[in-house]
């Protein structure tokens, strides 16, 4: 059973079609990364998935059933735009979110405290919201989507504000999460983080879907047309009729292809000329590479 199916959703603002025609589905226990550039209708779907607005036509299903309110009970948001009260402590904020929720207020303050300490924020418990710096509030709004121990975990830019170290135990928080059989649902601008965390990806620029599948099938739909090589001795090598283009600095040479087949080709020319070769690495597109290809011009501003 997927717990998110949208099939063929449209949505319409004024004359601006901010949705075309998206279908997608997210299985549990998967982390699925919602990518596009600014304006390309990602949190307009993120909305319509959780009913904050509706589709102009299409369907959104949740566990298996067309969307209802009910079903919201085992959702857990976490929105670009943060939604703290700032005058409001910490742990009464907490409380107060939880309980919306419909956990007890013992509950409440028992996973409060636990989700405290486990992304190390237990010293800002008594402190008031405009006290904390946007990472630590960020932190807190992480704690609220999280509190009813959801079945699915909307991320929406969760990253947003976080120096390195916080950001990788967030990031790890959610790949524990994901374990447990929880979907998530990441939208971000970082590649590199989606890259290093998410299963499946769906691309969207303008509306309309771009790519999607599973991070190993949109990978295979491009060329693997890059080669890394360190070396010493002859770089005779690089000027093998296969290479299209070649950087070298520090003797690592970094080789755009003619085609893929010619790896082996040069590799081989490279231990003809007695080329002492340390690194010899095929490089994969990234996913900002395939990001930028496939989005191009089509960026609003």
């Amino acid at each position: 059973m997927s717990i998110v199916e949208l099939h063929n959703i449209r949505k319409v603002y004024d004359n601006k079609v901010a949705v075309e025609g998206l279908t997608l589905s997210i299985e549990p226990g998967t982390m699925f990364g919602l990518l596009g550039p600014n304006g390309s209708g990602k949190t307009s779907s993120i909305r319509m998935m959780i009913g904050m607005t509706m589709p102009d036509s299409g369907t959104v299903s949740l566990f298996g059933q067309p969307f209802t309110r009910e079903a919201l009970s085992r959702v857990g948001y976490l929105p670009e735009e943060r939604g703290l009260y700032k005058k409001m402590k910490v742990m009464d904020q907490l409380i107060f979110l939880g309980r919306l929720h419909g956990l007890s207020e013992g509950t409440a303050r028992a996973r409060s405290l636990a989700w405290c300490e486990r992304i190390e924020i237990t010293e800002a418990i008594g402190k008031k919201t405009e006290e904390l710096s946007k990472g630590m509030q960020q932190k807190i709004q992480f704690i609220a989507a999280l509190l009813h121990d959801p079945e699915l975990v909307i991320m929406d830019e969760p990253m947003s504000g976080l120096d390195p170290v916080n950001a990788a135990l967030l990031q790890q928080t959610l790949i524990d999460l994901r374990k447990e059989g929880k979907a998530i649902l990441f939208s971000t601008h970082r590649m590199d983080q989606v890259e290093k965390m998410c299963d499946e990806i769906a691309l969207i620029s303008r509306g309309k879907l771009m790519l999607s599948g599973s991070m190993r099938e949109v990978k295979a739909g491009y060329p693997r047309n890059r080669l890394q090589v360190a070396f010493t001795g002859d770089g005779s090598f690089i000027r093998h009729p296969g290479v299209a283009d070649v950087k070298v600095e520090a003797g690592v040479a970094e080789i755009t292809l003619r085609d893929e087949a010619a790896a082996q080709q040069i590799l081989a020319d490279a231990l003809a000329h007695g080329t002492v070769i340390t690194r010899f690495e095929v490089l994969e597109p990234t996913l900002e590479e395939i990001f930028i290809e496939t989005v191009g011009g089509q960026a609003d501003a």
